[in-house]
């Protein structure tokens, strides 16, 4: 299981990186085809897949949370010192903090990906609104007594511990804090395998479907825009598949993952930017839901926050992350100048007018003025503001 194949040497890059193939990379290329099969079925399919491992998967999990809560387990004192891994509310204690927070931004907002899905549901108005809220209530919850429970019958010393660290252990711990046995440890092995499973259809899922809307909208290649008989937008899942098949031949997959996030939170960022842009600009569009001004401010802000996390946590994990990951996100760019400028010829396809709702299919003029580039501005200035308070630099 230790053996393993270097085709390349990134070490340039960061220090230990190579692309290699190994025992873990092929076992999860299976599974990631196996998710691939399941989600070949369509959305409808893919759903009540989802569905029965996500109860089967999630709800010993998050029983897990409660039980030791109810049978006393949870030690009150291994939740003090309330203090950073460095001892200290300093500045690296700060910064320990920043990244830890940075990093958990990339499962806690999974949820949103139920968004993904709007234009599939039955009654966008009502089920859009239902969709993002319980997924958020359910990550809500998973995410606050989940590691409540862990820290409180582990203690500092214990979730430090190597098995912990990298995930061995887990189940072993999982079946003693709700009483278990040998033959529940397999069954907790199992779970675990299933939630992980549960996690990569959902992503693979969420991040196939923007690759295929991004198309119909003229950001991203036109083959991106092909479905099969279900409905299921197989083009954008065989790309979806090979991209993700590549990241797992590299031997860092934290770094990976810690450079994933920067696209991410860049992502989330303009998102919840363009929510208060397309208000003003098309204020008179029927929309299939509508949020409320204090909500869209709320995110406005949280926004600028996740700029903040982006600079002051993404070195964390690694010297070179934020540059990497600026790089990553600079490799879209000449996909979308040749699908807009050469493919499209500089206009935007009707399928894009027609998901906007615009009555005469037309673009009205922008009225924001200055405040878009204003606030990309001052994002901008939040992310290397932090990073040059808590790094420094960028390398």
């Amino acid at each position: 299981m230790t053996s393993k194949l270097t085709i390349v040497d990134l070490g340039a890059l960061k220090q230990g990186l190579e692309i290699r193939v190994n025992a873990v990379s092929i076992v999860a290329t299976v599974l990631l085809l196996g998710t691939f099969a399941v989600q070949h079925r369509g959305i409808l399919g893919t759903a009540k897949v989802q569905t029965i491992i996500g109860v089967v998967a999630l709800t010993p999990l998050l029983l897990i949370g409660v039980v030791p809560f109810l049978t006393g387990d949870i030690v009150s004192s291994h939740f003090t010192p309330f203090a950073p891994l460095s001892g200290a509310w300093d500045r690296v204690g700060w910064t320990l903090f920043f990244g830890g927070i940075y990093l958990a931004a990339w499962s806690s907002y999974a949820f949103e990906t139920a968004v993904c899905y709007t234009r599939e549901f039955c009654n966008p108005e009502t089920d859009t609104f239902k969709a993002i809220f319980w997924s958020g209530v359910l990550c809500l919850a998973a995410f606050t007594f989940v590691p409540l429970a862990f820290q409180g019958y582990l203690g500092q010393e214990g979730m430090t511990a190597p098995g912990i660290l990298d995930g061995s252990g887990v189940a072993a711990v999982m079946v003693k804090m709700v009483g278990g046995s040998g033959a529940i440890g397999n069954v907790m092995v199992v779970l675990l395998v299933l939630a992980l499973l549960l996690g990569v259809s959902t992503s693979m899922a969420g991040s196939s479907r923007t690759l295929y809307q991004g198309s119909i909208d003229g950001w991203l290649p036109r083959y991106l825009s092909k479905v099969n008989e279900h409905g299921a937008p197989t083009r954008a899942m065989w790309t979806d598949l090979g991209f993700n098949v590549f990241l797992l031949t590299l031997s860092d997959s934290l770094f990976v993952l810690a450079v994933s996030n920067i696209c991410y939170l860049v992502f989330i960022f303009l998102n919840l930017q363009s929510g208060w842009i397309h208000r003003i600009d098309n204020a008179h569009v029927r929309r299939p839901y509508r949020c409320p001004n204090w909500i869209m401010t709320i995110g406005v802000g949280l926004g600028f926050v996740n700029a903040f996390l982006l600079g002051a946590g993404a070195n964390v994990w690694g010297e070179g992350t934020l540059v990497t990951g600026i790089v990553a996100l600079a490799l879209i760019l000449p996909v979308f100048w040749y699908r807009h400028q050469i493919v499209d010829r500089g206009v935007f396809p009707p399928a894009m007018l027609k998901d906007l709702h615009t009555d005469d299919g037309i673009l009205s003029a922008p009225k924001a003025g200055w405040l878009p580039y204003g606030a990309l501005a001052l994002g901008i200035v939040i992310v290397f503001g932090a990073n040059y308070y808590f790094h420094g630099s960028l390398l």
